[in-house]
């Protein structure tokens, strides 16, 4: 068996070559760290000028930020701050933020805790599901209910007793 840290590789870049390797008006994340048995996450991403996505909230992990060259504004929990090149921040879980390039653009380099991935399994619903109308029985004649909310057999005219609770 091998040595855990034998198979993990070192990742390198320079800025200047992920920069050239990219279109002049292309955005988007232009690296990140790949390497599968990884306790870090990180990105190095252009924002085009006057480019920036609405408010959000990051609740799993707390987010390291550098400006590497460009400049803009970030906005954490409605307090601005000026982003130059040099700027690191640190932005918590559960603040809200938004990055707005500059008119030169803005290039950031984010590092986080990696995230846990996707499992298989059963989900908690967010909201109990709605009663089956199929436990709806009539007692006399024991048809079932075609109607979620219905109040009497269809087949006799027997009033349903065992209706579930009222939405």
């Amino acid at each position: 068996m091998k040595d855990r840290q034998a198979v993990r590789e070192a990742e390198f870049a320079t800025v200047a070559e992920l920069v050239a390797a990219v279109a002049q008006g292309e955005s988007g994340a232009l690296w990140r760290l790949e390497g599968v048995d990884r306790q870090l996450d990180a990105n190095l991403v252009r924002h085009l000028p006057g480019t920036g996505g609405a408010a959000y909230t990051e609740d799993e992990v707390d987010v390291m930020l550098v400006v590497v060259a460009g400049g803009g504004t970030l906005t954490l929990d409605g307090t601005k701050s000026r982003l130059t090149p040099g700027f690191i921040g640190l932005l918590p879980r559960g603040t809200s933020r938004a990055l707005l390039a500059g008119p030169e653009g803005l290039l950031v380099l984010t590092a986080h805790h990696r995230r846990r991935g996707m499992s298989i399994g059963r989900s908690t619903p967010a909201v109990a599901p709605e009663p089956c109308a199929l436990h709806l029985v009539c007692a006399r004649c024991h048809r079932h209910a075609i109607e979620a909310d219905a109040r009497y057999c269809t087949g006799c005219g027997t009033a349903l007793t065992d209706r579930p609770a009222s939405r």
